[in-house]
């Protein structure tokens, strides 16, 4: 056993569509989290794992806070608020230009309650202006006594590495929890659903993909071949007309992305069969967000 080890936990969390994904993915210099420019894109919380220089991070991306509005959503808010449990210390991203919002507001006061380092991450800098990213300072540090604030562009991976020097200063000197060259603790079914899961973001309307749930029904692994067939949900069947697009087209694009990210992901070929069903309202059915995969338990 290595007696320069070190390991901790730190909780990503923030409101819908700042970055926190993003963030993530740069800091692992790998994708295990979904991106997407439509809100509410995570919906679990996903464990993202990186070692380096003896430092074992352990990163929970949580699901975007906000005003939920099915079961589903009060799960999602639920998940990202039970990652504060543990954590060593806690990134609170935001965006570059954003006056801190009801959201943000009930967020610094739960952070409040947790008496754990929090660093202020003030995303998407490339895109904002040195006068608009003061004024984010200005607005924010006055509701709470961060331990630092961190501008930083995930996108471009600038001031990421300032993150991963400040945050290993509060973990402890421990065992890994993790081997070394694990990146995330997703089951390879769960990986495959929310890859395909993002392809549906993507291809689809603003309407659609909130509506839309991803099950892994088969997954089979040989030597250069994974076969995987996997059902997507949503809740009207007009919704299924859109997922299947003219003469299949948008199943057939959902299902090559998804192919490609994944055969990079597992570094073996990659077979996808994809099929379609409506299930009504199932973001406000308990049983069928169990069923998901959606579930305190």
């Amino acid at each position: 056993m290595d007696d320069n080890r070190k390991s901790g936990f730190v909780a990503i969390i923030g409101r819908p569509n700042v970055g926190k994904s993003t963030l993530l993915n740069t800091m692992l210099g790998e994708k295990i989290a979904i991106v997407s420019s439509k809100p509410q894109t995570t919906r679990t919380s996903i464990t993202g794992i990186l070692t380096k220089d003896g430092t074992q991070y352990i990163f929970i991306d949580t699901p975007g806070i906000h005003k939920p509005r099915t079961r589903l959503g009060d799960y999602m808010v639920k998940s990202a608020f039970s990652s504060l449990s543990g954590a060593d210390a806690v990134l609170f991203v935001v965006e570059a230009d954003s006056k801190p919002s009801p959201t943000e507001l009930k967020i610094i006061e739960r952070l409040k309650q947790q008496n754990l380092p929090v660093y202020l991450i003030i995303n998407k800098t490339d895109v904002k202006s040195k006068e608009k990213l003061g004024q984010t300072i200005l607005d924010y540090s006055p509701l709470m006594d961060f331990t630092d604030v961190i501008p930083v562009s995930a996108l471009k991976n600038d001031g990421v590495d300032i993150i991963l020097n400040e945050v290993c200063r509060h973990f402890k000197d421990d065992r890994f929890f993790f081997p070394e060259d694990m990146i995330t603790d997703q089951p390879e079914r769960q990986i495959a659903a929310e890859v395909i899961r993002e392809k549906i973001l993507r291809l689809t309307d603003d309407e659609i993909p909130h509506g839309t749930a991803v099950t892994i029904e088969d997954f089979k692994e040989k030597k250069d071949l994974i076969s995987i067939r996997a059902e997507i949900f949503c809740e009207k069947a007009s919704h299924k007309g859109i997922i299947i697009g003219k003469n299949g087209e948008t199943i057939k694009k959902i299902g090559t992305y998804a192919r490609e990210d994944l055969e990079e992901f597992f570094g073996c070929r990659v077979f996808i069969d994809l099929w379609v069903k409506v299930k009504k309202n199932w973001r406000d059915s308990v049983a069928a967000a169990k069923n998901f995969g959606y579930t305190d338990n």
